[in-house]
């Protein structure tokens, strides 16, 4: 490791103590990616990449200094819940869909069945030749 990056590895973790401490001095004090590399003093990508392990450190220190969830995971979950009722209701109206079809075609069944057996032979039109004469 150089010494930027060990420069910066300390930095963050100075950054997380002083964040999950409630004494930020740079930032607003949200316990969130951002929030930690502006305290840090790092870009969030820097963060994100280089530093993935201390990233996933802070949330867990979050979770069981705090007691508290992280906001990433908090939208995430949220979404989710969005997610599942939306699956539920397409589902909903996929059954409803489904059923309409059966009954339209059971309908038309009906209907052509009527058609056919209320006018006998159906009159064939003057511009249809049959292929075989009909037999008699």
């Amino acid at each position: 490791m150089n010494h930027q990056h060990q420069d910066e590895r300390a930095r963050i973790l100075e950054a997380m103590d002083r964040l999950l401490a409630g004494t930020a001095t740079a930032s607003n004090g949200s316990f969130t990616v951002v929030a930690l590399a502006a305290e840090a003093g790092v870009h969030r990508m820097a963060l994100m990449k280089r530093h993935a392990d201390l990233k996933n450190e802070f949330y867990e220190r979050v979770r069981n200094e705090t007691r508290q969830v992280p906001e990433a995971e908090k939208r995430l979950r949220e979404t989710v819940t969005k997610l599942k009722k939306t699956i539920a209701n397409q589902n909903n109206d996929l059954e409803k869909l489904r059923q309409l079809v059966t009954n339209l075609t059971l309908a038309s069944a009906v209907l052509t069945q009527e058609q056919g057996s209320s006018t006998g032979s159906s009159p064939t039109p003057d511009n249809v030749v049959p292929l075989r004469p009909p037999t008699t």
